[in-house]
């Protein structure tokens, strides 16, 4: 695709942002009938042409007029109708102007409620489809928002916002849109996401209140009464008065803020819109008839508590406020009284920000297609094989000393409590028991976690020379190194990474490496059934005079097989200190260690290293496919 363009359809006004995909820094608003915000609206004439915007609402010649009808798309299925004929006049518009040639290689990212579920999504996709548009794409606003704030440099908002939880606050004219992301994720919100309530609700509560003090009250509502239409208009003006109030409210206590409107519908008539201290108290905290009787105030705030409790321990680090009604900067007080700790930012321009989020998307998405491409490239080539066959043999030794003294501590020494105990007849049987007792601890919990400290120091070399390969992939697709950086999400003490799975290494998966260290140390520490451990260096008086009279009668041999199968006296045994057997382990330890890094070069090295290549690179692709999908959160539907 060449160029992107976003359209934010929304109740009131709508807007259209493009980009291409080389040569622009950020999106462009394209004007539609002469005006960077269009009022969603639309008028069929006689002939059957579709006017759009502003001149919709009060064209003569207009035999149909149609406003708000996206907030009753899920409710109402004649406004699909209305939605279809308003894209068919867009479309119509940018064809015209030159905005949009036909067959030209692009697509159109189309923003829709976070509320709505996947079915109602296709359906709205599937009718701009219908209608002509190039391919279609439907994303939540309130990503497309979080798109727009991670693009936007003058917020200081980057790449790393996807790793802290956000809430995003989506105020439009019919309904404020609630999306809590964490992780770059969103997550369902108990408010089903989408509230009933709007800006559009101020507004008709100004245009009532301005009519009300008009001399011409009773032929203004008359007007209102036959023409949604002029109804409608005069309601947009008033939302143009209400910002303005509010976008400086100091100014307009000592200063006029009024704007008249003329009526041309049967006999010209004359509104004046005016905003004050008195009003703008009225419209935020005064009963509304839509609310129950509630104040906006108190709906808006009583949704943020909802989300809040909901939300429990897992509060938003920011709250990024969008949409047009979002100018009113008492929403970010109100917002910092919910979340004291979060950080509550509006873009500029908010009226735009979900149309070029929505752009973003577009370019992003294509950015990324290619991205993922050369990650799995990578992933599919011996690349990491390589590298992790190039330094095995040091997690091997890593993990051995690690482990060592654990396993003596937690698994030989018990077992040789055992027999000094009685509670094992034979030094023959310490072989078998000894090899169950070190296997079944190397399968641990404890192990796994003893585990993470040598897995985490083996990565930190590995990563940086995978860093080689994936650095420049980032770099050719604007992506953040660190996107794919496995020592981005190391700490000092464990494997942590930010995505879906537990670690990044999944250390109860190495069962190869688990075999391997219990096969060379039960080898090592079993040699004789156990005398190795006994009687080589005991100080004991006794016990070295038994072994050494039994070795002058019956031969050193004998004297082993012997030793091996009698059922030695407890008392006997008790003789010999356990003392003895730590200091001995203590001993033992550096000589396992060193037997088993030999047992390593010695023994199937080849095969073992194969293996234990194929097994943690297998860990690690997967790693940097589902890294890379972290990068693609923003863009999911």
């Amino acid at each position: 695709m060449e160029r992107f363009f976003g359209f934010d359809l929304g109740d009131a006004e709508s807007a259209v942002c493009v980009l291409s995909r080389k040569g622009e820094k950020s999106p462009r608003i394209l004007p539609v009938c002469g005006e960077k915000s269009l009022v969603t609206a639309y008028a069929t004439l006689s002939d059957k042409k579709i006017l759009i915007g502003e001149n919709a609402c009060y064209h003569p010649e207009a035999t149909e007029r149609k406003l708000r009808f996206k907030s009753r798309f899920l409710k109402d299925e004649s406004s699909e109708r209305d939605v279809r004929c308003f894209a068919l006049g867009l479309l119509n518009e940018l064809y015209q102007d030159g905005s949009l040639e036909r067959d030209e290689d692009c697509a159109f990212y189309i923003g829709c409620p976070a509320g709505w579920n996947r079915v109602e999504r296709e359906r709205y996709r599937k009718l701009f489809e219908e209608s002509g548009f190039p391919p279609v794409r439907i994303i939540s606003e309130s990503r497309a928002a979080m798109v727009s704030a991670c693009q936007s440099r003058h917020l200081q908002v980057g790449y790393d916002i996807l790793s802290h939880p956000v809430l995003v606050v989506d105020i439009g004219s019919s309904t404020t849109d609630f999306a809590y992301i964490m992780g770059g994720k969103e997550v369902e919100l108990r408010t089903a996401g989408e509230v009933y309530l709007g800006g559009g609700l101020m507004d008709e509560l100004l245009l009532e209140k301005s009519v009300a003090a008009s001399p011409d009250a009773d032929r203004i509502r008359e007007v209102f009464a036959k023409s949604e239409a002029w109804r409608s208009y005069c309601e947009f003006a008033a939302r143009r008065l209400k910002e303005k109030y509010f976008s400086d409210e100091e100014y307009w206590k000592t200063n006029d803020c009024v704007q008249t409107v003329r009526i041309l519908y049967d006999s010209p008539l004359r509104l004046t819109l005016r905003m004050n201290e008195k009003i703008a108290e009225q419209i935020l905290y005064g009963p509304m008839e839509a609310l129950g009787g509630s104040s906006f105030y108190k709906v808006f705030r009583d949704s943020l508590v909802q989300i809040r409790d909901g939300l429990a321990k897992s509060q938003p680090d920011l709250v990024f406020l969008t949409g047009g009604v979002s100018k009113l900067s008492v929403l970010a007080r109100w917002c910092s009284v919910v979340y004291p700790d979060a950080i509550v930012i509006t873009g500029t321009e908010p009226e735009f920000s979900v149309a070029r989020g929505l752009a973003w998307c577009g370019r992003v998405d294509e950015d990324l297609r290619a991205f993922s491409r050369e990650v799995e490239d990578l992933k599919d080539s011996s690349t990491v094989e390589r590298i992790v066959s190039k330094h095995i043999g040091e997690l091997y030794r890593d993990a051995v000393d690690h482990l060592t003294q654990p396993i003596i501590e937690n698994a030989v020494l018990p077992v040789l409590d055992q027999w000094r105990n009685g509670e094992i007849t034979t030094l023959k049987e310490i072989d078998g028991i000894l090899t169950k007792e070190v296997a079944d601890y190397l399968r641990t919990k404890e192990v796994r976690k003893l585990l993470q400290a040598p897995v985490a120091a083996w990565l930190k070399p590995v990563a940086y020379e995978l860093e080689e390969y994936t650095v420049p992939i980032c770099v050719r697709h604007n992506v953040p190194y660190r996107a794919l950086s496995l020592n981005s999400y190391l700490s000092l003490s464990e494997v942590d990474i930010r995505v879906e799975a537990k670690d990044v290494f999944a250390v109860e998966e190495l069962t190869l490496m688990i075999d391997t260290i219990i096969t060379i140390l039960v080898g090592i520490l079993c040699g004789g059934g156990g005398i190795a451990m006994i009687a080589q260096g005991l100080p004991g008086i006794i016990a070295g005079a038994v072994l050494s009279i039994l070795v002058l009668l019956l031969g050193k041999e004998k004297m082993q097989n012997v030793l091996l199968t009698a059922n030695i006296p407890t008392a006997v045994r008790k003789l010999i200190p356990r003392s003895t057997f730590v200091n001995r382990m203590d001993k033992v330890a550096d000589q396992v260690k060193e037997k088993f890094y030999e047992s390593l070069q010695k023994e199937n090295n080849a095969a073992i290293t194969e293996h234990m290549a194929d097994e943690i690179s297998a860990q690690i692709d997967d790693c940097l496919v589902r890294m890379a999908k972290v990068v693609e959160v923003p863009l999911a539907g």
